[in-house]
């Protein structure tokens, strides 16, 4: 019973390793990339807010269109009115109804003069609006030509891993099926909160090779032995296994009998 034990946590820790092993690899493939992919996305948003922008004022300036439009009609409907006005104040028949038709006219005449005025504000906005259309436009040219840019060479550098990207992204897709829900679970949150992605490492020359803290040996004993997974107690990252040290180089041997004599004797002449 025991050895069923000790086989599944081996093959848990295994195939959690081999996990980490194709997501560091993924993790290299990205890391070429570099910040272009977030520079491609910032460039796009940027654009899209231009384009956005540009439609607002693009709206403005026909909402300004339309309302000189409707000043000119209500001008032009103040001028006939003056022209009735004046036909009808040559048939009064009193001082009374003369002042009021003139009255009229001259209220359409103040109704002429708000219309220039109200339209020549809005030629004003009108200018000033086309001014920002243009800085919006040249911004946004420059904004895709620049994304142009980075999208070629963002391209390149995919198209150098493409393969590779898509071999481990089809190991991982199978190395996942290995890997029980719970222990998905701590993996992805330990990767998540580690700067260099790892969430599961061996112990080499007797420390922890995410945090690099030493690992007594009775613990490194238990690490071996893979009866349960265990955890550095600095990091929390899983030990998957420990890597024996390098052995150290072997000291020269002495010579011995007659070769030793014959050294000594050597080295005293």
């Amino acid at each position: 019973m025991a050895t069923v034990t000790e086989t599944t946590i081996a093959q848990k820790l295994e195939g959690l390793l081999k996990l980490q092993t194709i997501d560091s690899a993924l993790d290299n493939i990205k890391k070429v990339r570099g910040d272009l992919p977030e520079e491609v996305r910032d460039l796009e948003d940027e654009i899209a807010g231009l384009e956005t922008r540009l439609s607002k004022f693009q709206a403005e300036i026909s909402s300004f269109e339309e309302q000189i439009s409707n000043y000119k009609i209500s001008k032009k409907d103040s001028e006939k009115l003056i022209i009735k006005y004046k036909e009808q104040q040559m048939n009064v028949r009193n001082n009374r109804e003369h002042d009021a038709i003139s009255k009229e006219i001259e209220l359409q005449g103040l109704e002429m003069e708000i219309a220039d005025k109200r339209i020549k504000e809005i030629d004003f906005k009108v200018l000033n609006k086309n001014d920002e259309i243009a800085s919006a436009e040249s911004n946004l040219h420059e904004r895709k030509k620049d994304l142009e840019i980075k999208q070629k060479e963002l391209e390149v550098i995919i198209s150098e891993s493409e393969e590779d990207e898509l071999k481990f992204s089809k190991d991982r897709e199978k190395a996942l099926k290995s890997v029980e829900e719970r222990l998905l679970k701590s993996y992805t949150k330990l990767r998540d909160n580690a700067i260099n992605g790892l969430a599961v490492v061996m112990v080499k020359r007797g420390a922890c090779g995410g945090c690099f803290s030493s690992v007594p040996p009775q613990r490194q004993t238990d690490i071996k032995d893979k009866k349960k997974l265990i955890v550095c107690e600095h990091c929390g990252r899983i030990l998957a296994g420990v890597e024996d040290p390098i052995p150290a180089p072997e000291k020269e041997k002495k010579p011995r009998g007659k070769a030793a004599t014959a050294a000594a004797a050597t080295a005293a002449e």
